[in-house]
């Protein structure tokens, strides 16, 4: 598989889980691979009512509460869907979300340059 193709595939695995995990989709979703790095950055992610919710401050700490408790509950079964698109050993997932730009982000180091691994 090409560099490409992969950051494709993860996209799907990521909004998969997404959809099965978290409640929904999201309406864009891109996965760059730098060297150890995964990054996943979803837009559009957030419910309707989650963003009616994130009008308050008290809306936006429930909300960042909400998802970050979700995402911790299902991360080893995220790092499996990962490693079933590529044969990679995961060394952290990081997540945030922004409930202003309704953007999320996935970071996920792993032990090996995918770049070097992908771009032969």
């Amino acid at each position: 598989m090409t560099k490409g193709q992969v950051e494709a595939k993860i996209s799907e695995a990521i909004s998969k889980f997404e959809i099965e995990f978290m409640g929904r989709g999201p309406k864009q979703i891109r996965t760059i691979i730098i060297q150890d790095l995964i990054i996943v950055r979803l837009k559009g992610f957030l419910s309707q009512s989650e963003q009616k919710l994130a009008e308050s401050s008290q809306g936006i700490e429930l909300i960042k509460k909400l998802r970050a408790t979700l995402f911790e509950n299902a991360r080893e079964y995220l790092e499996t869907l990962i490693k079933e698109v590529i044969d990679v050993n995961i060394i952290s997932t990081h997540s945030d979300v922004s409930t202003k730009t309704g953007e999320k982000i996935i970071v996920i180091t792993v032990d090996e340059n995918l770049e070097e691994k992908f771009n032969k």
